[in-house]
């Protein structure tokens, strides 16, 4: 028996509105950089569904940026530590852990020799600080501003220059190395400053805010230069981010009013403008909040909307040619429709569909808050969510389908059970049994159910409660459930069930990583085949049964995937740590192949041999 990593689909960069997203590309134009959730990301351009994980972190990540020699990659976080790490090879061996200032960190810039970094935040005594990339010695100091910084940049080519820029509205111009202070720039913007850029030639630094404002100075002096842009081609909203092209006669610049625009820099003025989400009105997910211009051959310029969605445009087109969407926060729930279809639900109601083959995600209608649930049943997938629905989506042409089914109240738990596209779903006070998105029953229950597993090949159901108890249900023909009987050799709060596809076996987990595998020895007596499916250190979350009913995979708070067998119950293989922070959803998409989603927003498969 043996687990492998197959294959990792990553989530989008977390956003936060009205604040800058930093993107990062490679020297070599083949990969993007970002921060989401606790992780860091590096992902392919050309292939999107090919990306690189960094865990390390232990605090939400807020920052990650290629070095220029394009071995390491510098990545920051809301506590304020700053951490090098090798990314040319495959061990992310760490460089160095540096801790910055006592907040968090907005962003960073490395200098042209991929020896010194600026990072620059939140912080209390002090708002930034300039280390070596090595060994953190100080370098520099980040002085003139009176609050938090929001963006830094280091002047390519010697002689070296940076640049800060702030909430207090100024521009901060440093001489170096060491950096030290030279000039405030107080009065270009009248609002605050949101990001800064040198060209890479050096010649120009540029400056853009919430004023709407755009700004260039002489990259070696620092003097003011001009304003960019006339009252027809201006942005209509606050502008958060501007990268370079390579040539250094054109920058781009990503805004709230929904657009990314390209610049002309000798023009002075917009020479293409694309405009995201709806033509008319405004739509709050489509602002641009982050953009970079990575050295391709192709041009290709990517920006990344509030929704977290990353946009790719080529010049001369008017339409972006790729949109990159997925989950920025935590995947809760997990559905596979087919061997090239699968569901996901997350902590903030959205779902996304994705191809499997290609690792590509599309939206679907989601919930207005936690999806606690889905079920793929007969070409559809529901979903149950804290907003106190069930929905219904088409799996074939990725739609809903019917009208919302309303309950009574929070839902936790959704189940198929039998073969006639029968749907149960357990609340806090009921359990409700649904045929063609309609209720056809409800029983109401005096114990707390906290999840809930019925058996494709019988009617039966089983109910997991807060007093460790499962309880066992009949459904008959009228769609009546049947109460049969009550299981108590769980020792804590059941948190997960799953019954085989015929119904003899029910895997019963709980909140302290225990399973107990009950056999069925007639239809109403239950008894204790194993209970050494043992080897979680925290809370089951999820629990699920392979085609022949021989082994089940389960999945832990502690971060841990477990594949247990039913002939040998001592017998496990397993993966440590495959989801920063928990575990929280698992299923067989076939017979050789499991697919996870956790706390960390990706999806990963694995490769599995019995």
């Amino acid at each position: 028996m043996s687990i492998k990593s197959q294959s990792l689909f990553a989530p989008t960069p977390t956003t936060v509105r009205s604040r800058p997203t930093q993107l990062s590309a490679d020297a070599k134009g083949e990969r993007i950089a970002y921060a989401s959730i606790k992780s860091i990301f590096l992902r392919s351009i050309d292939h999107p569904e090919l990306s690189v994980q960094y865990t390390q972190h232990t605090h939400a990540t807020t920052v990650a940026k290629f070095s220029p020699s394009g071995y390491y990659v510098a990545s920051g976080d809301v506590s304020g530590k700053v951490r090098v790490w090798d990314c040319a090879g495959t061990d992310q061996v760490l460089k160095g852990e540096f801790p910055i200032i006592s907040g968090r960190i907005n962003d960073l810039s490395w200098d042209g020799e991929s020896k010194r970094i600026i990072a620059v935040g939140e912080g209390k005594e002090k708002y930034g600080h300039c280390v070596t990339f090595d060994t953190g010695n100080s370098v520099g100091e980040i002085s003139g501003h009176s609050s938090p910084v929001n963006s830094v940049a280091i002047r390519p080519v010697r002689p070296y220059r940076a640049a800060t820029a702030s909430d207090d509205r100024s521009l901060v111009f440093y001489h170096g190395p060491p950096f030290k202070f030279n000039s405030q720039l107080r009065d270009h913007h009248s609002n605050f400053v949101q990001g800064v850029a040198f060209s890479p030639n050096g010649d120009h630094l540029v400056s853009v805010g919430s004023d709407r404002t755009i700004v260039l100075y002489d990259g070696k002096t620092g003097e003011f230069k001009s304003k960019i842009g006339s009252a027809e081609d201006s942005h209509k909203g606050s502008v958060f981010a501007v990268s370079w092209s390579a040539d250094s006669k054109r920058f781009t610049t990503a805004s709230a009013d929904q657009t990314v625009k390209i610049w002309d820099v000798e023009a002075s003025k917009a020479t293409q403008t694309w405009r995201l989400g709806p033509e008319t009105g405004s739509s709050v997910p489509d602002q641009q909040v982050g953009v970079v211009w990575p050295t391709r051959s192709d041009g290709t310029i990517i920006s990344v909307a509030l929704s977290g969605d990353l946009n790719y445009f080529r010049e001369q087109e008017d339409k972006p040619y790729r949109v990159v969407t997925g989950h920025q926060k935590s995947i809760t729930s997990l559905a596979v429709a087919d061997e090239k279809t699968l569901f996901t639900g997350s902590y903030e109601g959205r779902i996304c569909s994705w191809d499997t083959a290609k690792g590509e995600a599309g939206p679907v209608e989601g919930h207005s808050n936690q999806i606690s649930g889905l079920e793929a049943s007969e070409g559809k997938v529901l979903s149950v969510g804290w907003d106190d629905t069930v929905k219904t989506v088409n799996v074939s042409d990725k739609k809903s389908t019917g009208a919302p089914v309303t309950m009574g109240g929070q839902p936790k738990g959704i189940s198929s059970v039998g073969k006639d596209g029968i749907i149960v779903v357990a609340t806090q006070t009921e359990i409700l049994v649904l045929k063609n998105s309609e209720v056809v029953s409800s029983l109401k229950v005096t114990y707390t159910p906290t999840t809930i597993s019925g058996s494709s090949g019988s009617n039966k159901i089983a109910v997991g409660a807060e007093d460790t108890t499962v309880h066992l249900y009949d459904l008959g023909p009228d769609n009546k459930l049947t109460h049969i009987t009550v299981l108590k050799s769980n020792r804590a709060v059941i948190t997960s069930l799953a019954y085989s596809s015929t119904g003899t076996l029910l895997a019963a987990g709980d909140s302290t990583g225990k399973i107990v595998l009950y056999t069925a020895d007639s239809p109403s007596e239950y008894s204790v085949k194993t209970t050494r499916w043992a080897f979680h250190t925290g809370r089951v979350n999820d629990i699920t049964w392979n085609e022949k009913d021989t082994h089940v995979v389960t999945a832990g708070l502690d971060t841990n995937i477990f594949v247990y067998s039913v002939e040998n119950p001592g017998k496990n293989i397993k993966v440590l740590g495959a989801h920063k922070d928990g575990v929280n959803a698992v299923e067989w998409v076939n017979s050789g192949t499991v697919v996870s989603a956790g706390a960390d927003g990706a999806v990963k498969t694995w490769k599995v041999e019995l």
